[in-house]
C-alpha cells in the first residue's frame, strides 16, 4: 500500500515534532545549578577557659590560643590554633550529582592553657547564580578539643575538631518543582565517605572537603502523551480505513 503525498508529509511532520519534543525533554531533566560558596566564622563560646584568645570573626579564618616563642622549657615556637573554610565555584553537572562546597583547614598549635575557646560557629552561604538567583545560609558549629600537652605521645597530644551540629538539609522551589539541598558532610576521600571529626597532631593540618547534593523532590513532568496518542491513533485509523477501501475496490 502506498501513502498519499498529504498523509505522508503529515506524518513526517508529526515524527519531526515526537522527536522535537523528545530532545527539549531531555534537556530539561539535565539541569545544572551554578554559583559559589563562602564561609565567616561567628562569635565562638570559651567554656571554662579564663583567658581565651581568638580572632577573625567574621572573616574565613578563625584563630585561637595564645602560642609562645621557642624556649627549653615549653617548646612552643608555632603559630595558633587556626580554622579557614575556603569556598569555590559550585556547578553540579546534573540534578543529584555530588558536588563540591568548600574546603576547611585545621592546623594544630602549641598554645598556652586556658587561651582556647571550647567551639565556634560557622555561618556558610550557598549562593547559585543559575538557573535562578537563589541563596541558602545554614549555621552549624565546630567543637574544640584542645589536649595538654605531655610531650610523651603524639597521638595524645592531638587536638581534635568535630562538627557539633548535624548538616542541615533545606528546600526550595524552581518553576514549579521542589528541590531538597543537603549538606553530605566532610570527606577526605572525594565525597565517598564523611566523617565528622578530625584529629590532627602537634604543628600538623588537615584538609578536608564539604560536599553536597541538590535532589528533585517533585518528579519531572513527563511527556504529554496526548500528541503522540493523537498521532498514533490518527495513523491506525487512516490505515484501517485505507485496507477497508481497498478490499471494497478489490470486491
Amino acid at each position: 500500500m502506498k501513502l498519499s503525498p498529504v498523509f505522508a508529509t503529515a506524518l513526517s511532520t508529526f515524527a519531526v515534532s515526537v522527536i522535537t519534543a523528545l530532545g527539549f525533554s531531555s534537556q530539561a531533566q539535565g539541569l545544572t545549578f551554578l554559583g559559589n560558596s563562602s564561609g565567616i566564622w561567628g562569635t565562638p563560646n570559651s567554656g571554662s577557659n579564663t583567658d581565651p584568645i581568638f580572632s577573625g570573626v567574621g572573616t574565613n579564618t578563625f584563630t585561637w590560643g595564645r602560642p609562645r616563642p621557642d624556649d627549653r622549657e615549653n617548646n612552643y615556637g608555632t603559630p595558633a590554633n587556626q580554622l579557614t573554610f575556603t569556598g569555590n565555584s559550585i556547578s553540579t553537572d546534573d540534578v543529584g550529582s555530588l558536588f563540591k562546597i568548600g574546603a576547611l583547614e585545621y592546623y594544630n598549635g602549641k598554645v598556652e592553657e586556658k587561651t582556647n575557646v571550647d567551639s565556634v560557629p560557622l555561618n556558610l552561604t550557598l549562593s547559585f547564580t543559575d538557573p535562578s538567583n537563589l541563596r541558602e545560609v545554614l549555621n552549624f558549629g565546630f567543637l574544640l578539643d584542645n589536649t595538654t600537652n605531655s610531650g610523651e605521645d603524639p597521638d595524645n597530644d592531638a587536638d581534635t575538631v568535630y562538627v557539633q551540629e548535624n548538616f542541615g538539609t533545606r528546600s526550595f522551589k524552581l518553576d514549579g518543582n521542589e528541590y531538597l539541598l543537603n549538606v553530605i558532610g566532610f570527606s577526605q576521600d572525594g565525597g565517598n565517605t564523611s566523617v565528622s571529626e578530625f584529629s590532627v597532631l602537634e604543628d600538623q593540618k588537615t584538609t578536608p572537603a564539604l560536599y553536597g547534593r541538590i535532589t528533585r523532590v517533585t518528579p519531572p513532568q513527563k511527556i504529554p502523551e496526548t500528541a503522540s496518542t493523537v498521532g498514533l491513533s490518527v495513523l491506525g485509523i487512516y490505515l484501517i480505513t485505507r485496507k477497508k477501501s481497498l478490499r471494497a475496490n478489490n470486491s
